[in-house]
């Protein structure tokens, strides 16, 4: 099994118990309601969850980095740039 598969089918598998199969213990005059916040509450934290997860796949954004951090870094990874024309803004 893939690492990257592991955190979201560990996490789906804790809110599903959450919202599935705690509601059916559920005691008291207001049965309805407990059961109702428990699968709400699970189905909205296990999006939340997955919004961010996904979105930290993938970011839509990157560093804002200087000039100079940029030369360090081409410099470091072995890709020299000789002339600042080099960059592609």
């Amino acid at each position: 099994m893939d690492s990257e598969w592991v955190p979201p089918i560990v996490i789906t598998s804790i809110w599903a118990f959450i919202g599935i199969i705690c509601p059916f213990f559920a005691r008291g005059p207001n049965r309805g309601v407990t059961q109702c916040c428990l699968m709400l509450t699970a189905a909205t934290c296990w999006l939340f969850w997955l919004c961010c997860y996904m979105t930290q796949l993938n970011p839509l954004i990157g560093p804002k980095l200087s000039m100079v951090e940029i030369m360090i870094m081409a410099r470091e990874w072995g890709n020299e740039i000789k002339d600042s024309m080099d960059i592609v803004v």
